[in-house]
């Protein structure tokens, strides 16, 4: 009997191209899991998708842009048509734009809203029954909706206030899926990662990353894997334990 806890089971990532993303998907992947590594482009999917395969795992890409509602939806058929089933999503896709009301252009709004909020509605109504089918029919009897935020979204501040919307909505979305879902044993978390190391913070916008960059200094930040692990210890609990938020922060 295989000591891997997801063996048989099928994970979405999205954003699986670098950082969080891709440790993500290393990590559901050592644990047995078939991932589909989703992300708006193919540049550093296939690298990954090979590394899994070099370690034993399977991978497969799936090339999408999640904010069309329709490429989103052909991102779940994919990943159902070619591994079979979905038990796990992992939504990751986001990015950080901070300005203020008066100098934000109106298109990094925009940009905010489409992919800390509207990527994540779309590929969740696509996978949410297919999740429920996993619960039911999988040998796990669970399945896995993680959201990915950050720590810095539940802390407005002047400047981030369409940020801080996108994030603050996050939160209260994910805790009303989590009781809808309940019934269906398909569970839904929260993490919310801080302090990131610089790979990260290349995600971020201009003037973000370079304010991220002070702040962390010299300090030993995070690293993607570590929020990676944080998710794969959500996924891989008995289905008796639900762990609905988790925070992750650098420890200095």
């Amino acid at each position: 009997m295989s000591d891997k806890r997801l063996t048989g089971a099928v994970a979405l990532v999205t954003d699986a191209g670098s950082g969080i993303g891709a440790g993500a998907a290393h990590c559901l992947a050592r644990e047995g899991a078939a991932v589909a590594l989703v992300a708006r482009s193919s540049d550093r999917l296939d690298q990954i998708a090979d590394d899994i395969r070099n370690l034993g795992g399977q991978a497969i890409t799936v090339t999408a842009d999640i904010t069309d509602p329709e490429c989103a939806y052909q991102a779940v058929q994919d990943t159902l048509d070619r591994l079979g089933r979905l038990d796990v999503l992992v939504n990751n896709a986001g990015v950080v734009l901070l300005d203020t009301a008066l100098h934000a252009p109106l298109e990094e709004w925009d940009r905010l809203v489409a992919l800390n909020v509207t990527a994540l509605l779309h590929v969740t109504h696509a996978a949410v029954p297919y999740l429920i089918d996993a619960a039911a029919t999988s040998p796990r009897r669970v399945a896995d909706l993680v959201n990915v935020s950050l720590t810095a979204g539940q802390l407005p501040r002047q400047g981030s206030s369409v940020y801080n919307l996108t994030r603050s909505g996050l939160e209260g979305f994910t805790e009303s899926l989590r009781q809808e879902l309940l019934v269906e044993r398909v569970r839904v978390s929260l993490v919310e990662p801080a302090v990131v190391e610089a790979g990260l913070v290349n995600h971020f916008g201009t003037a973000t990353r370079n304010a991220m960059r002070r702040h962390v200094g010299g300090r030993e930040a995070l690293r993607p894997e570590d929020v990676a692990d944080a998710i794969g210890y959500i996924v891989t609990r008995d289905r008796r334990v639900a762990v609905n938020e988790m925070r992750v922060r650098a420890a200095e």
